[in-house]
């Protein structure tokens, strides 16, 4: 097939390779500005379609320019991954097979933004990697070709969750392109037969404030989800700003306390805190406004002390 890139993020980079070794032809890539916790950015991008001599355009939007240049390069199908903003009908048409999007996200109970760290922060048992089509002006919307699950606990941290994604985008547009290939009409599941879709909504830097009054696992999946390649959790000791970036749950017999308590101090440079309930979080490290790292046991005196 000729296909179109469309978007930004390690996983569709790759997916470049993978698809022209199935294959596939690749016509040009469409990127966009990377965030700053993005792995790949869009000189990389442009780099590739340098080796590939194929064009290149960075743009947060389809302008006219830009809707010009797709209309003189016709392909048979996109495959996108976190494009900046939603596409419309205009330029889904253009392609007669649509757009396959790539989403982190198990559709489809989680639509939108910051999926992955909801799904830690509630609990769930797995996290959902899904290739769509694209529906015109909605948000990953459209029939699944393709899924992934991710078996995950508490003690789970995004950092995996991310490479894991980073691995497996690229195996499913290929799976994905493969069964359309074979069928056009080929579909894996219907998100209309699947259930009430969950709207997430953007997670801000002030949202990684731990709550210590929270249950223990919650403590700890809300830092694991915080963590690398984010800034990570943060909380206030002796009128200084500490950041967590992972955390381990620790069970415990019934206790009293006020959350935030020093419950242990281990020789490790560990500490466990006490939460509102349901055992202790565990931190090994702790990073200072200055950005060195040190074992949060080394900055407490007494297990009087207690963290805000």
């Amino acid at each position: 097939m000729r296909i179109a890139i469309i978007g930004r993020h390690a996983g569709l980079f790759h997916s470049i390779e993978k698809l022209r070794l199935a294959g596939h032809s690749i016509e040009y890539i469409l990127t966009a500005s990377a965030p700053a916790d993005y792995t790949v950015r869009e000189e990389e991008f442009k780099e590739r379609a340098r080796i590939m001599s194929i064009p290149y355009y960075c743009s947060n939007r389809i302008t006219e320019d830009i809707d010009r240049f797709l209309r003189q390069h016709p392909c048979d199908i996109a495959v996108s991954m976190n494009y900046p903003t939603v596409l419309g009908k205009s330029t889904i048409d253009l392609f007669p097979l649509g757009i396959l999007n790539a989403h982190g996200g198990d559709l489809p109970r989680y639509r939108g933004n910051a999926c992955q760290a909801w799904a830690m922060i509630n609990g769930e048992q797995h996290i959902g990697l899904c290739i769509h089509k694209m529906v015109a002006d909605e948000l990953d919307a459209g029939d699944v070709l393709a899924r992934d699950l991710l078996p995950i606990d508490v003690n789970t941290i995004i950092a995996d969750v991310y490479a894991w994604m980073e691995f497996r985008v690229p195996e499913l547009f290929v799976s994905a392109l493969s069964a359309l290939s074979s069928n056009r009409e080929f579909i894996l599941y219907r998100q209309m037969d699947m259930g009430t879709p969950l709207r997430c909504f953007p997670r801000v830097p002030t949202d990684a404030k731990i709550d210590w009054k929270r249950p223990a696992p919650m403590v700890v999946r809300h830092i694991n989800a915080s963590g690398p390649p984010y800034e990570g959790a943060y909380f206030d000791y002796q009128g200084e700003r500490l950041r967590v970036l992972r955390a381990t749950w620790v069970r415990s017999d019934p206790y009293v306390a006020v959350p935030g308590q020093i419950a242990f101090k281990h020789g490790s440079g560990a500490v466990d805190i006490a939460c509102g309930e349901g055992g202790f979080c565990r931190i090994s490290e702790v990073v200072r406004l200055d950005g060195s790292i040190v074992a949060p046991a080394t900055l407490v005196s007494s297990v009087r002390h207690r963290f805000e």
